[in-house]
């Protein structure tokens, strides 16, 4: 396991970091003291980073994670939420008040039984009236930040450009970090023209959802999945080809997504501590860069097609 700073914050960060969306239902149904397993197998192999929000399973990963973290040193791992995007009863909420966003933070630390955040982020601002973020949510976590409450602060978002339009309109130092998904994986690569830009700024990148939410699977999509009909036919394609070679294209997805070392980290997901240690091994082993220009062609003109958040 390869470790790398974040930015500017001096948190240096396993490669490889878990994703907490899985305890709260979000892909599967959940069983909670596999999931809690999960996170416990996670920190025993060298995994320092956990991430986490509010909004996945209405509250429930959350919940979940810290049942978890009750039992593990606080000094063992770098702990990441967020605020602004939330749900109850299936229905969706968003609220990026200076108010509602100070709450959360409070809420978010009683759940996850912890005293101080690592860092705290501004969830998905392409809902956000991005104004309103710049003017008066990072104002109430900067102050967060000064009170100790939190260590660091920083944006998340599917759309390259809002998390750029945002850090040129606030005080330098303001963002410390950015997660971006499915824009640093085979299908891909859009990520990579603004790793640049982020270094410039003193921007840490966190990124996830290496599969792509399941379309770099053997498996396929889930009936959800926003992405157009003509991408997912080519990453099927992509998976079919890699099953010929007898690689998964999984392991390869998990392989390249990490490969880049100006990137801190990347996020999985699962509730499944085979599938830890399994992905860990993956990312310790060389990455066929032939096998991945061969995919990679397959994708073809599809690589770097997106769709909206949802």
């Amino acid at each position: 396991m390869q470790y790398h700073e974040i930015g500017k914050t001096g948190m240096k960060v396993s490669s490889l970091g878990f994703g907490a969306s899985s305890l709260g239902g979000v892909f599967h149904d959940l069983k909670e003291k596999q999931g809690i397993e999960a996170v416990f197998t996670a920190i025993e192999s060298g995994i320092n980073f956990i991430d986490v929000s509010p909004y996945y399973g209405y509250y429930k990963a959350e919940t979940v994670l810290g049942k978890a973290l009750k039992d593990i040193e606080r000094d063992k791992y770098y702990l990441s939420t967020k605020v602004g995007r939330y749900g109850e009863n299936g229905e969706n909420m968003w609220d990026y008040s200076a108010k509602r966003v100070t709450a959360s933070v409070y809420e978010s630390m009683e759940r996850l039984h912890v005293d101080y955040l690592d860092i705290i982020n501004v969830h998905d601002i392409e809902f956000a009236d991005l104004h309103q973020v710049v003017d008066e949510t990072l104002p109430a976590l900067v102050k967060l930040k000064e009170e100790g409450v939190v260590k660091h602060v920083g944006i998340t978002d599917l759309q390259l450009e809002n998390l750029k339009w945002v850090i040129d309109r606030v005080p330098e130092g303001t963002v410390e970090s950015v997660l971006n998904f499915c824009h640093y994986c085979l299908c891909d690569d859009k990520l990579a023209d603004f790793i640049d830009y982020f270094e410039q700024k003193g921007v840490g990148i966190v990124n996830a959802s290496p599969l792509s939410m399941g379309l770099l699977t053997e498996r396929g999509v889930p009936d959800w999945h926003p992405a157009p009909k003509s991408l997912i036919e080519a990453c099927s394609r992509a998976a079919e080809y890699c099953k010929t070679k007898n690689f998964p294209i999984e392991k390869l997805a998990m392989q390249f997504s990490v490969s880049n070392d100006r990137i801190a980290t990347t996020l999985f997901s699962t509730t499944n501590p085979e599938n830890v240690k399994k992905n860990i091994d993956s990312i310790n082993e060389p990455i066929d860069w032939d096998l991945v220009k061969e995919v990679r062609d397959i994708i073809g003109d599809q690589q770097r097609v997106s769709w909206s958040n949802t």
